[in-house]
Order: C-alpha cells, then sequence, then structure tokens
C-alpha cells in the first residue's frame, strides 16, 4: 500500500512563496508519475502540475505556469512543488498523487491510483 504525505502548507501574503513536499512509502516510487491537484472550498479538485516518473517531463496548469515548478527527488521519495508569486486564487487543499497507468501526463484526478491527505495553503491578499 502506497501511502502520501504532504507538508510545507501555511499562510503567505500574495506575491510570497511555498515550497509543498509530498514523501511516499514504498520502493516502487520512481516508477510512476506523480502529480499536484488542490481543492478550493466549493469548487472541484483541479490540475496543478504533473511530473514524469524520471523528472524529465512535466505539465502545468495555464493558470500557475511560469509560477510554480514540480520536482522530485528519486533517492528521497519526494515529490515537489514550489509556489511563487503566489496569488488568493492559488489558496486551496493541495494534493499530492500518483499515476500508475503506464503512459501519458494526466490532467484527470480519476487517472489517479493514491492520494495524500492534503496541506492548506492560504493566500492573504
Amino acid at each position: 500500500q502506497v501511502q502520501l504525505v504532504e507538508s510545507g502548507g501555511g499562510l503567505v501574503q500574495a506575491g510570497g512563496s511555498l515550497r509543498l513536499s509530498c514523501a511516499a512509502s514504498g520502493r516502487t516510487f520512481s516508477s510512476y508519475r506523480m502529480g499536484w491537484f488542490r481543492q478550493a472550498p466549493g469548487k472541484e479538485r483541479e490540475f496543478v502540475a504533473v511530473v514524469t516518473s524520471g523528472g524529465g517531463s512535466t505539465r502545468y496548469a495555464d493558470s500557475v505556469k511560469g509560477r510554480f515548478t514540480i520536482s522530485r527527488d528519486n533517492a528521497k521519495n519526494t515529490v515537489y512543488l514550489q509556489m511563487n508569486s503566489l496569488k488568493p486564487e492559488d489558496a486551496a487543499v493541495y494534493y499530492c498523487a500518483e499515476d500508475r497507468r503506464t503512459f501519458g501526463l494526466s490532467l484527470m484526478p480519476s487517472d489517479y491510483s493514491y492520494w495524500g491527505q492534503g496541506t492548506q495553503v492560504t493566500v492573504s491578499s
């Protein structure tokens, strides 16, 4: 069973930065794509970013492109989300997730098999 544990959320002023981490259990972390999603109150869970198993390719939502960076350290079984120039609309619970399919960089939450418990990001204006 895979366990994903996010950390690094908190309160930040608009324009500030945060780095989220997601630590994964298990020895197969390096085999799968990892994604970040977020969900604000009253809204559906939305895609933020995804990275391939080796870290060589990434994909971002248009709303965060140029501000957020996803990366991973397979030696540490950890995926990161560096968030810069934060805006109030970035406030949400952020989740990491593991995609165990064999192809594609999916934007769909339904394609991801394992999820963390989430970490809250609050951005004050």
